[in-house]
């Protein structure tokens, strides 16, 4: 099939306004760098996600699935293959007492203060977590001492092969930054979560107190991909970069930024290679120093 027969392909399945080619990676991820991708549909349900994958297994061609693009880093080269995009069709959430169910593009913020506004607490952790639920489970994803395995009891996901089946808490096997989602391959197609009853004004309250102390000790101000380094055992990842005087390095556009160390940031014109590059040296000379090897959280996509 042409360029062209496979886009046309693609929106029979999405429609036409959910489906393009070449689509600039730079305006999908927070760290707002990467080239174009071959091709970019945003499906509004399951049936088409199958539908999508099963063209990409036809055509031979690779696929991303892509909600907010906030762990993510695109090749400047951008990505030779379909990028699936959950987030702007697949966003919806239901409340049912204690119990929230999201479609995996929704966003962690925002389902979040919907668990605010109906007084349930446990989710105050991921207020300020700027990904979807999706990448969330996916990765564990967490922060001041809470973890998307606290509150997740099952997630329906969909194989490589097509066929969607419910996860319970158990089978998702989390750990730190990780699960059985990532491991297996898996694709979120919708995450349940089951909260407690609270009190509107303290879990507000909570949220709020997280706000501030992320404004203070990030570099919210700039673009970035939030902690760029997983915490090794025993150490921080911040930590160990400030020590090892690397505060402020930068390359080309790219710098361990001066407020946090496990934070790098795109200062104005970086390159996705900027960002490859600055990571590789924090890992030389952390390695070179201390005897420990960073392993970015970041996921890099496309040719490095």
């Amino acid at each position: 099939m042409s360029d062209l027969d496979i886009l046309n392909s693609i929106r029979e399945i999405t429609g036409e306004k959910n489906a393009s080619a070449d689509e600039v990676m730079s305006a999908h991820t927070t760290f707002r760098v990467g080239g174009p991708a071959d091709y970019f549909a945003s499906p509004s349900d399951a049936d088409q996600v199958v539908g999508i994958i099963e063209l990409c297994r036809k055509c031979e061609i690779p696929y991303f699935v892509l909600g907010n693009g906030s762990n993510l880093l695109v090749s400047d080269a951008g990505y030779r293959g379909m990028i699936i995009n959950i987030m702007d069709n697949m966003n919806g959430i239901t409340v049912d007492g204690d119990v929230i169910t999201a479609q995996a593009g929704a966003k962690l913020v925002r389902v979040s203060r919907l668990a605010r506004d109906n007084s349930l607490t446990g989710l105050e952790f991921a207020s300020g977590i700027p990904g979807t639920i999706g990448g969330a489970v996916y990765m564990n994803a967490g922060a001041y001492g809470g973890e998307m395995k606290d509150v997740v009891t099952s997630v329906k996901v969909m194989d490589a092969d097509g066929h969607i089946y419910d996860m319970s808490s158990d089978e998702l096997d989390f750990s730190y930054r990780h699960s059985a989602v990532e491991a297996e391959g898996l694709i979120v197609l919708e995450v349940t979560m089951k909260l407690a009853a609270g009190v509107q004004q303290d879990i507000d309250d909570r949220m709020k107190e997280l706000s501030d102390s992320r404004r203070t000790k990030q570099p919210l101000e700039y673009p970035s991909a939030g902690s760029t380094f997983k915490r090794p055992e025993g150490y921080f990842a911040g930590k160990l970069i400030m020590d090892a005087g690397l505060r402020g390095y930068s390359v080309g556009g790219a710098q361990v930024s001066e407020k946090h160390c496990g934070f790098v940031v795109n200062r104005g014109g970086a390159t996705a290679a900027d960002v490859a590059g600055l990571i590789r040296d924090v890992q030389k000379k952390v390695m070179d120093q201390f005897g420990v090897m960073l392993e970015p959280e970041v996921k890099m996509l496309g040719d490095f």
